[in-house]
């Protein structure tokens, strides 16, 4: 039997590469359900292509055109609404869920389809940025296995297999840096959004562009890799490694590391979450260590304030780093919509810091208000 999967997030870049997979391994996988926010003709012709049993569009503004546009696709069901979503997770054909949503977007249907039991191979970061701590215990509650698709928290997974209850010492999380690593300060205070949105090493979309070249995004896999991996921040340290082979390492208690290495490639990381234990073959390049030296540097939180200040959001903890991460894609949607400025990203984020309602014990309704009152707060930090 195939393995039936759901891809939140399928237009984008994560998305479009784990059809690649499915596309390449067609004997094992089988889509069932693929969803979009806004790429209404992008989602159609993947519906076309892989004929899953129902497609959703999250903005129900382009229900009618993507009804339209797959009118002679009967048999693929057409929904609409961020509540289709919640619900097509808990269809029970579906073996696992792949969230490769974007933002605050990913919490609610990552917490319907553990509560469904299925397999998570998560993507979405911000679920675990925003609420770690009631997902992993919903995962343990449920006897659901959540399994990381970031190459950073893949490599990390990879390298504690098969060292069952070894502790861990240190995880070593790797950075590229983002495009203004050699940058100064005053250099980097007038970048443009075309500067910003040139990552010298991975091709993603551009919200999470942006969160490479602030580093927050880096701060947020901190947060995941700690609710990962059962570790406290303090045995976390970042990295920055410009050539982005060594994906991350593990030091265990008697001074042994491990790492995975490869070439810049997220189909591994997907297909490894989609067939784990086992490997499967991938087509693509392979690593020559002749041909790439490994260099990796201390990262200047001087330089990078929003790595400092998801570092100050774990030490805090409660419902900080949802004020962080609420803050942040307002920030960094106004830095891609040219009404901020580079340092008005981390200078937002700080000051909705400084102002939301903070709550040491949040429950999923607190995280729920927190986004709302830190979006509000950043919004008119930013005139926005």
């Amino acid at each position: 039997m195939k393995k039936q999967i759901a891809i939140l997030g399928s237009t984008g870049s994560i998305g479009t590469q784990a059809l690649e997979v499915i596309e390449e391994h067609s004997d094992l996988y089988e889509v069932y359900c693929l969803t979009a926010n806004n790429r209404v003709k992008e989602l159609a012709e993947q519906a076309r292509k892989f004929r899953p049993a129902a497609v959703v569009i999250a903005n129900e503004s382009h229900y009618d055109e993507l009804k339209s546009l797959l009118s002679d696709v009967p048999e693929v069901k057409v929904y609409a609404g961020t509540r289709a979503i919640d619900e097509i997770v808990e269809a029970d054909p579906i073996d696992m869920v792949l969230t490769a949503m974007v933002g605050f977007a990913g919490l609610s249907p990552t917490i319907h389809a553990i509560k469904a039991k299925k397999k998570i191979c998560l993507a979405n970061k911000e679920t675990l940025v925003v609420a770690g701590e009631l997902i992993t215990q919903l995962a343990m509650e449920n006897h659901t296995p959540i399994l990381p698709v970031d190459s950073e928290h893949s490599a990390i997974f990879q390298s504690i297999v098969g060292e069952g209850d070894n502790p861990i010492d240190k995880i070593l999380l790797t950075a590229s840096g983002g495009p203004f690593r050699l940058m100064t300060k005053d250099q980097i205070a007038h970048v443009t959004k075309a500067d910003a949105l040139r990552h010298p090493t991975w091709d993603m979309g551009a919200k999470i562009t942006i969160d490479s070249a602030t580093m927050m995004n880096k701060g947020f896999e901190v947060i995941e890799a700690k609710w990962l991996f059962g570790v406290d921040a303090s045995q976390i340290q970042v990295l920055v490694h410009p050539q982005s082979i060594v994906h991350s390492a593990v030091q265990f208690c008697d001074g042994a590391v491990k790492a995975q290495l490869g070439v810049p490639d997220m189909r591994l990381p997907i297909q490894y979450a989609f067939s784990f234990p086992d490997r499967l073959t991938l087509t693509g390049k392979r690593l020559d260590l002749f041909k790439h030296p490994l260099e990796f540097f201390e990262p200047d939180l001087e330089k990078f304030r929003c790595l400092a200040l998801a570092f100050e959001s774990i030490r805090r903890g409660g419902n900080m780093p949802c004020i962080v991460n609420a803050a942040n894609e307002i920030a960094n949607r106004a830095f891609l919509e040219d009404r901020c400025s580079f340092p008005q990203i981390a200078e937002t984020i700080e000051r909705t810091m400084q102002r939301a309602t903070y709550n040491a014990n949040p429950d999923l309704d607190v995280y729920f208000e927190t986004d709302r009152e830190a979006r509000a707060i950043a919004s008119e930090l930013l005139n926005v």
